[in-house]
């Protein structure tokens, strides 16, 4: 009972996050599950155990986030399925690399662009509309498939998802508003977290009785999540997302050394 209580509450502070400033959140989740256990002296989850229930609190906070960004205006369809499509495609691709290359050397590489991800995020965007309308986006759609091409090749090389560095490129290179970057960033990383989602459901690597406090807390967190996003000034949303980065770098950079 006491683990159900402590993943229901870790449901709640990454379900919101991800509503907030549009990441999946299992950048967040996945050292949360492993560590949190331990820390309250209960029984740790194994790896396993841990990939399948951040793979559920994921897409549960993608679906609900991304709707609710959809309603302000702040989720483009087009700019969706130019980045969703080319990223999935992409991560597939340097999955099946991955065996050919240096994990360790395109590690490297993967948290020096989180590093670089961070730092843009700091910067300031010009005419970075607070309330910007999806319906009328103009984005060029060669630099949206180029953007999300590099990250689903690279993470799919490297293990790793690589939401976290689409909108610091989408505001910086593609040149699209922080707000419609976050709403529909969930989008996109829908696509791909939903595939992974019935691979692990499929081959029985969801531990089903610990994902339902998961699912019960992250819909509604993700929700109000959202809807708080839509009332933080720009300037703040860009500058917590840089520190979540910032953690995101950190943590690939010490597995790295590790390695």
């Amino acid at each position: 009972m006491e683990i159900l209580i402590l993943i229901a509450g870790l449901g709640v502070a990454t379900g919101f996050l991800s509503g907030l400033l549009g990441i999946g959140g299992g950048i967040i989740m996945a050292p949360l599950l492993l560590y949190a256990p331990l820390f309250f002296g209960l029984e740790p989850l194994t790896m396993r155990t841990v990939a399948g229930l951040t793979i559920v609190q994921g897409l549960a906070a993608c679906i609900s986030g991304a709707l609710t960004h959809r309603r302000f205006q702040f989720v483009s369809s087009r700019l969706v399925l130019s980045m969703g499509t080319s990223i999935f495609a992409a991560a597939a691709l340097g999955g099946a690399a991955a065996r050919f290359v240096s994990n360790e050397f395109l590690l490297a590489v993967f948290g020096a662009l989180a590093v670089a991800a961070a730092v843009l995020m700091l910067v300031p965007m010009r005419q970075d509309s607070e309330l910007p309308d999806a319906t009328e986006l103009a984005f060029s759609r060669s630099r949206a498939v180029a953007s999300a091409t590099g990250v689903g090749l690279l993470g799919g090389l490297v293990g790793q998802g690589g939401s976290f560095i689409l909108i610091p490129l989408m505001t910086a290179f593609v040149r699209i508003p922080t707000r419609i970057a976050i709403g529909s960033n969930l989008a996109i990383v829908l696509l791909s977290t939903a595939a992974a989602f019935i691979g692990k459901a499929v081959t029985g690597q969801i531990e089903w009785l610990l994902a339902a406090p998961l699912v019960l807390t992250v819909v509604p967190a993700a929700h109000i999540g959202s809807r708080v996003s839509r009332k933080v000034a720009v300037l703040k949303l860009r500058r917590v997302l840089a520190v979540l980065i910032g953690i995101a770098a950190l943590r690939i950079w010490v597995s790295v050394l590790s390695s």
